[in-house]
């Protein structure tokens, strides 16, 4: 158990070097959904304190370590979510001062998490392994040398008071059982993942923390006894109560986003059909503690996470006391770098709703939603990726999830619209695989180019770039290889221009569109070939970056042929197009496919259409966030910030008024009569916040790490004053603008040191600033 070293340790994969993986003795797994969390120990004795104690673990599961009774670090959830069959993160724990002279005890909780509980729409459990397994080294420094207390077969193994535990199921505790653990050998660990030690690394995210804690605004009790504590806010994380009643008092606590017509607590709306299968899935976000009637008991379920506002309570008699009771706010420890705020409360307001959905899906990885289906969809977060960057520091976040969407990439270069990912995911009904959509594949170039333009560092390229080519070489063959049968029906020859036209394969397409009806089998080309020009684009620009210029050249090339592809097939010499839709011309122009000298007419015929709903959007998920800016950008400034304070739905002011205190998957997430429909925790249609970044406040990067920038404010409907800032590589930069009721304008412009920037007032007159802070009146 306890062996002498003397190396230093450096990798990951060093520092666990004299410990194996162990496990539980499980005859047959239980069923998912009620497999109870292991409880490991150790123990051994200090003759005299170390120099210095380090303990490093890891997990295929979610661990905690104690040590001396004490919980280790404030990790949560770790060691976090990967691509478990490539990638493993170590952490490491200073532990010195827990340490005791004499006897010392070291345990490990280790329940399934991501690696076999219960994951995605389809709540499969076992998507990694069908059994759990813990590795740990405590290294202590001593005068004669380091020695290592590492997990090996002299381990003891039980189950404690967590008797069941899924992240999305939910958690049982039974405190009665705390000092009732029945103690047998710890095993080996078979599992074949664990053999390969080169998977272990360490993580360049910051970890998952306890972020804030909320009090209830109100607990009612209803005429059936049940309890419903609304916390005022939607979040990811759980609760934790104090309040748990005499010995033997059972209490169950519901988690939801939504109440039903009779102030119940309602998860309809969150409920999952397995296609072809009617029947929906369990919905899940339960937790239950059993009472000891130890007053000092506090429950506090770590080994599962929720989604919710509400939470019902029952089987606790007396009423709860509003302070037993907080929701722990759970996500990625993200160092906030960017804010903003304006004269207008309900921009505000907004702006709050979107950072809060936005943390509330940063848990560990970028996921769509923290209730229903909590998978990092990779079209989500590039959606909202130049929101995120300027709210947080998001870079190693998004290395961490880069390296498990190139972890996940097929041999033949498709990306998954999920990392990690659990496996290809295929419906039995439809005969394809739903990987590689464009849109979602698309966040290989477009979040590592994000990241790369944000904060300026090359490195996040050169570790994506290969994944780029790939994933820019599958896109092309599938266009070179495959067409739509539409386009077979009409003719049996493709056009030469067809080469290029990616209209073949699984595509989500403009998904959620107002009204729309989602269609499997449409011929998406217009979406698709328009994100092969844009990630085409990028690999030649970070190609360009990394000195590989062949390369720049030869992608270049392949994004004006697709160009060329996307306007021959799709744009007419009037500027309009042969699909019309919102989303199609806010993409045209976007991504450059309109020509300068049709974006007139472009844009004319986007207004029309915003006009023939009542001007009301109806661009869906891969678009909305593009709108308003794509508007601003071609002349149409008015009409997007009617767009943006428009009232009735679809708008984001319509959500507001129902009360959202997140960003919804629907437009429709609370309909007139107060119903819930969908995530109401989707925060990919809060990416219209960088309107009011790049636009309302006006801060735009001209150079990679903000080392140039523009300012150039644009205000618009009432707002009579906005700031922002963000907190650069090189500096904070902010913007901080004024309107007088005469009209004249005041604008405050902060720039750092080796810096520079031009600043634009809304009048047009321009000034060229170095470092400092610059009053300019206008």
């Amino acid at each position: 158990m306890s062996t002498p070293a003397t190396a230093t340790v450096a990798t990951a994969e060093d520092l666990l070097a004299s410990a194996e993986w162990i496990a539980a003795a499980e005859a047959e797994p239980a069923p998912a959904g009620s497999r109870p969390a292991y409880v490991f120990r150790t123990t051994f004795a200090l003759e005299e304190l170390p120099l210095a104690a380090e303990l490093s673990a890891t997990a295929h599961g979610i661990y905690e370590a104690y040590l001396n009774g004490q919980r280790v670090g404030d990790h949560e959830l770790a060691p976090g979510l990967t691509s478990y069959r490539k990638t493993l993160y170590v952490q490491r724990y200073d532990v010195r001062d827990i340490l005791l002279l004499g006897s010392n005890e070291l345990r490990l909780v280790l329940s399934d998490g991501w690696f076999r509980g219960r994951s995605g729409p389809s709540r499969v459990p076992d998507n990694f392994g069908t059994r759990t397994g813990v590795i740990a080294s405590l290294a202590l420094t001593e005068h004669t040398g380091t020695r290592h207390i590492s997990t090996d077969r002299s381990w003891e193994v039980g189950v404690g008071e967590i008797i069941a535990a899924d992240l999305m199921d939910g958690q049982t505790v039974d405190f009665r059982r705390s000092d009732r653990i029945r103690w047998q050998a710890a095993t080996g660990y078979e599992d074949p993942l664990a053999i390969d030690r080169t998977r272990l690394a360490f993580s360049p995210a910051p970890p998952v923390r306890r972020i804030r804690q909320l009090s209830p605004t109100s607990v009612t009790r209803l005429k059936t006894g049940r309890q419903i504590v609304d916390f005022g806010q939607n979040l990811n994380g759980w609760v934790r109560l104090t309040q748990l009643g005499a010995e033997g008092t059972r209490i169950t606590l519901s988690h939801g986003e939504a109440l039903d017509q009779d102030g119940d607590l309602t998860m309809a709306h969150l409920a999952y059909t397995e296609y072809p299968d009617p029947e929906p899935l369990p919905t899940g976000q339960i937790d239950v503690v059993i009472s000891r009637g130890n007053a000092a008991d506090v429950f506090e379920p770590r080994h599962t996470t929720h989604g919710f506002r509400y939470v019902a309570v029952d089987g606790l008699d007396d009423d709860l006391a509003p302070d037993a009771i907080t929701a722990v706010f759970v996500h990625s420890d993200l160092v906030a770098t960017g804010d903003f705020v304006s004269s207008n409360e309900r921009l505000n307001r907004l702006h709050e709703i979107a950072v809060a959905s936005w943390h509330s899906n940063a848990c560990d990885v970028p996921t769509d939603c923290p209730q229903r289906e909590r998978w990092g969809y990779s079209g989500d977060y590039q959606i909202f990726v130049r929101s995120a960057a300027f709210l947080d520091d998001i870079e190693g976040f998004s290395r961490k999830w880069l390296r498990s969407l190139a972890d996940d990439q097929r041999d033949d270069g498709c990306v998954t619209n999920v990392a990690p990912n659990t496996g290809i995911v295929k419906s039995p009904a439809l005969p394809f695989s739903f990987d590689g959509s464009a849109g979602w594949g698309d966040a290989c170039t477009i979040v590592p180019w994000q990241i790369y333009e944000t904060y300026g560092d090359p490195a996040v390229l050169a570790e994506t770039f290969d994944m780029m080519r790939r994933w820019v070489d599958y896109a092309a063959a599938v266009a070179a290889t495959g067409r739509h049968d539409s386009r077979i029906a009409r003719t049996a020859e493709p056009a030469p221009h067809e080469r290029y036209l990616w209209d073949s394969g699984f595509h989500w397409g403009e998904w959620a569109e107002p009204d729309a009806v989602f269609d499997f089998f449409a011929d998406k080309g217009i979406i698709a070939t328009a994100y092969l020009v844009r990630s085409a684009e990028i690999t030649s620009r970070s190609a360009a970056v990394l000195g590989h210029d062949h390369l720049a050249v030869s992608y270049a090339d392949l994004a004006e042929h697709a160009r060329d592809a996307w306007r021959t097939e799709f744009l007419g010499d009037d500027g309009r197009l042969s699909v019309e839709s919102q989303a199609n011309y806010v993409r045209g122009l976007a991504f450059g496919l309109i020509p300068e000298a049709l974006r007139s007419p472009s844009t004319a015929r986007l207004v029309e259409l915003i006009r023939e709903k009542d001007t009301h959007l109806s661009t869906g998920f891969l678009s909305t966030a593009l709108l308003l800016p794509t508007l601003a950008d071609n002349g149409e400034l008015e009409l997007a910030y009617e767009l943006l304070f428009q009232r009735s739905e679809p708008s984001w002011m319509a959500m507001l008024d129902r009360g959202a205190t997140t960003i919804w998957e629907s437009w429709g997430g609370i309909d007139d009569d107060g119903n819930p429909h969908e995530s109401l925790n989707h925060y990919s249609k809060g990416g219209v916040i960088r309107f009011l970044h790049d636009y309302v406040a006006g801060i735009r990067s001209d150079e990679p790490g903000y080392r140039r920038v523009t300012i150039a404010p644009r205000p618009g409907h009432d707002l009579t004053f906005a700031r922002a800032h963000i907190d650069t590589r090189q500096g904070r930069v902010s913007s901080d603008w004024r309107m007088e009721r005469d009209g004249r304008f005041h604008l405050s412009v902060a720039i750092p040191a080796g810096c520079s920037a031009r600043v634009i007032l809304p009048s047009g007159t321009h000034h060229d600033v170095g470092p400092g802070i610059h009053r300019i009146t206008g």
